[in-house]
């Protein structure tokens, strides 16, 4: 059985792991069972063996002996320099012979633009100490290749469990839905998150509603969180607090020409983009912090990236509907070209068996 580290497995891993389970015997162990319900997650349906761990500032000790214990060559562990029982399974492979692949971004998100020039030298190193590596996306991948030619690694192309449903779904007729939702606006913009991290940046989304006309641009907010600012305020601002049914969720992204999220953008963008919504967010910068997924925001083309709200209100008066519509579309495209769950599950399965 492949034994493979996880904090705990959220409902958009859920296909992913059971995918690789079909087409080998697979053990998940998860260290942090309990931390889905605090950090607003919904739990996946895989089953999950929960490990012992100790933790002691930033330092992360697990029980070890499962994976030494394993009748698989092969251990998947993450690519976490805190991960101090990581660090011990790399340091005696010379002992207990087992391949170790390790899985993670391969750079700091909050340190992504240092990174980028200047590699993380304990990352460096627990690369260099592993058999092969799971990337969440190519970027960070080619960085590393560039250290290290001979690198054995897969660029997984991170995506969600949905995604095959989300793009094969028949969307209903956006006036018809917006009479359903009493949603008046000829514009409407959507944002699906979490609102527990200040790098996704609320209050540039609240400057943002404040300095558009709320009369032409509505705003539909999926998510709950504790950093959650009070909508009430706002008439076109449509609150949906966190939304699982999907049903649902499928009608208010057909409403949404635009999906906007300033900053600390991941998961939730393939969601919108296999909807067929453009992304509009902020540059990556010191202070605008964006996770891996930002490098599938292609400008121009499936999306925006801009400079600052001033930017990003001066496009949206310059360009209408249609231009919304196009960019949906290629936005669409690029997940169905690039982020299908299956390629996702044999890119990992592939470089295990190699």
């Amino acid at each position: 059985m492949l034994p493979i580290l996880q904090p705990f497995v959220p409902h958009y891993r859920e296909k992913f792991f059971n995918g690789i389970k079909e087409l080998m015997p697979v053990n998940i162990y998860c260290y942090e069972v309990k931390a889905i319900v605090d950090n607003n997650f919904e739990k996946g349906d895989v089953k999950i063996i929960p490990l012992r761990k100790i933790k002691i500032g930033p330092f992360l000790f697990y029980n070890p002996f499962p994976f030494l214990k394993s009748d698989s060559q092969t251990v998947v562990l993450m690519l976490d320099m805190s991960h101090i029982s990581t660090w011990i399974l790399l340091l005696t492979t010379i002992f207990h012979r087992k391949k170790i692949i390790l899985w993670g971004h391969g750079i700091s998100v909050k340190r992504y633009i240092k990174e980028e020039q200047r590699p993380s030298i304990g990352l460096k190193y627990m690369i260099k100490l592993a058999n092969g590596i799971w990337f969440y996306t190519e970027k960070e991948a080619l960085i590393w290749k560039e250290k290290f030619p001979n690198l054995k690694y897969a660029a997984l192309n991170n995506t969600i469990s949905d995604v095959d449903e989300i793009l094969s779904k028949a969307l209903k007729p956006k006036n018809d839905l917006k009479n359903k939702y009493n949603i008046t606006q000829e514009i409407v913009l959507i944002f699906a998150a979490r609102f527990n991290s200040e790098d996704r940046r609320v209050d540039l989304l609240v400057q943002t509603i404040h300095a558009l006309d709320q009369n032409r641009y509505g705003f539909i907010i999926i998510g709950d969180g504790r950093l959650k600012p009070d909508f009430s305020s706002y008439k076109n601002v449509y609150d949906f607090g966190g939304l699982y049914n999907n049903e649902i969720k499928a009608e208010l992204f057909s409403i949404a020409d635009i999906y906007f999220q300033p900053g600390w953008v991941g998961l939730s963008i393939v969601e919108a983009m296999a909807y067929g919504k453009p992304i509009f967010t902020f540059k990556r910068s010191e202070n605008i912090k964006q996770c891996v997924e930002y490098h599938y925001i292609k400008h121009g083309t499936n999306g925006f990236t801009f400079e600052n709200v001033d930017e990003m209100i001066e496009k949206l008066g310059a360009i209408g509907l249609e231009e919304f519509s196009l960019l949906g579309k290629q936005a669409k495209n690029y997940v169905q070209k690039n982020l299908l769950l299956n390629d996702m599950v044999k890119r990992a399965v592939e470089l295990i068996q190699s």
